[in-house]
């Protein structure tokens, strides 16, 4: 976002311009990123050489409406049923959880470990039982949450990223009911998105990708050499992507499908992002050492991940704490520290701020939609216009999530989920569940 500036601007208005440069300069590149995800297509992987050997994770915690679908969905790959199991860690559950996964053909372990709570912690447990009761079985681990669904074909095409030598392979993340609101659609587009037009580039031009919440592939070997896994921020993908850059692993990307539901309301939606900007927060200031090491050293995968993490957040928290103190002092003073011509040049630049956000976004979201068609279920044309108008406002939304997330203590709390729903009734865009208001924060 760039901004003329008259020479004789008001030190605020040159402050907002100098943000305005600086978020452009960080971001620029992520423009050649989607002009390679639009131009190059999706990344075509190798056939493999090899049928490697996995085990599906899911943590789960009072999931009795969805779990079944997950593990059926996994149960149907199309890959060699005795090169993989599924477990299923039923956390503190008191409903059906740990019956309908055994139901739908899972392994299941029952954890009940209230002083240690979320979805790291299960992970860790998990992992740590499952080395134990089967050493040396399994080659990776495919960490899922439990309202996923996988396509029948997602473990061959892992598999592919796999035997190309990767340790970590993330996927294409979609949604299992993009049209039920604009915040659906809205997230929907972020994911996709941030499949095509990030993870996806950064496939074809060689460097790493960033592991994000669900549907993602870890080599045994990285877990059996932490004994376990040692991640426990609020964002934990993000920091084991961060650790992943300061040591030197590539993070690989695979056009694996899977399908994520997504909250329906606002307030649900704030809760979890408000989650996952705290834990940006914590990656970002526990590996900034790192990460700054990685940049020096020439990694561009750490200085990618340092824009993922950092600047952007911390700039606007900047931002919108030396605006609202110029505008309020200049109210208070009565023109005295600010004349009324200064404060609506404050005013304006910030109005041309958020129009060249809105405008990018808008962009983006319609070029996702348009390059990602195929993938959405949803052939309304209204609601795919309201998916593009609406898509950069909740994106603006960002801005607030980051201040609160700044000062405000946040902790995991577990969500509610109830499309149930299989691959078929994905593809029609059809549930058998009505969603309901998440009771907290995001999986």
């Amino acid at each position: 976002m760039f901004y003329l500036v008259n020479p004789n601007s008001s030190p605020i208005v040159v402050f907002n311009t100098v943000v305005g440069v600086l978020l452009t300069v960080f971001f620029l590149y992520q423009g050649y990123y989607t002009w390679v995800g639009y131009r190059r297509g999706e990344v075509v992987l190798p056939d493999a050489q090899r049928l490697h050997r996995y085990a599906f994770f899911v943590a789960a915690h009072n999931e009795e409406e969805v779990i079944g679908s997950l593990v059926r969905s996994m149960l149907s790959q199309g890959y060699p049923r005795e090169l993989f199991d599924v477990f299923v860690v039923a956390d503190a559950c008191t409903d059906a959880t740990a019956e309908r996964a055994r139901e739908a053909g899972a392994i299941v372990y029952e954890r009940y470990d209230l002083a240690r709570k979320g979805k790291s912690w299960v992970m860790d447990y998990g992992f740590r039982k499952i080395l134990a009761d089967y050493p040396g079985v399994y080659e990776g681990f495919l960490v899922f949450d439990a309202d996923n669904v996988l396509s029948p074909g997602y473990l061959a095409e892992m598999n592919k990223a796999f035997d190309m030598g990767y340790l970590v392979v993330t996927s294409y993340r979609n949604s299992k009911n993009f049209d039920s609101s604009w915040i659906s659609m809205s997230m929907t587009l972020n994911f996709l998105r941030e499949a095509r037009y990030i993870n996806n580039a950064r496939m074809h031009l060689g460097t790493s990708c960033t592991v994000s919440g669900t549907g993602w592939l870890v080599s045994t070997k990285i877990i059996a050499a932490m004994d376990g896994w040692n991640f426990h921020h609020l964002s934990e993908d993000h920091q084991f992507s961060a650790f992943c850059c300061a040591n030197g692993i590539r993070i690989g990307y695979a056009p694996a499908e899977f399908f994520d539901e997504q909250p329906v309301d606002f307030r649900s939606s704030w809760i979890q992002r408000l989650r996952w900007a705290k834990g940006f927060y914590q990656v970002f200031f526990s590996y900034f050492k790192d990460l700054m090491r990685g940049i020096r050293n020439g990694w561009w995968a750490a200085y990618d991940e340092f824009v993922t993490l950092g600047p952007a957040s911390i700039l606007m928290v900047i931002q919108v704490f030396v605006n609202g103190t110029y505008l309020a002092l200049a109210a208070l003073s009565h023109g005295f520290l600010a004349t009324a011509a200064e404060v609506n040049a404050c005013a304006g630049s910030l109005l041309n701020a958020l129009i060249s956000m809105y405008l990018l976004f808008l962009g983006m979201g319609a070029l996702t939609l348009w390059s990602e068609r195929d993938h959405i279920p949803c052939k309304d044309m209204r609601k795919l216009v309201k998916a593009a108008v609406s898509f950069p406002a909740f994106m603006i939304t960002y801005i607030p999530v980051n201040v609160v997330a700044l000062f405000k203590h946040v902790s995991w709390v577990p969500t509610r989920h109830t499309f149930a729903m299989g691959f078929e009734d994905v593809e029609r865009g059809s549930a058998s569940g009505v969603s309901a208001a998440p009771s907290g924060g995001a999986d």
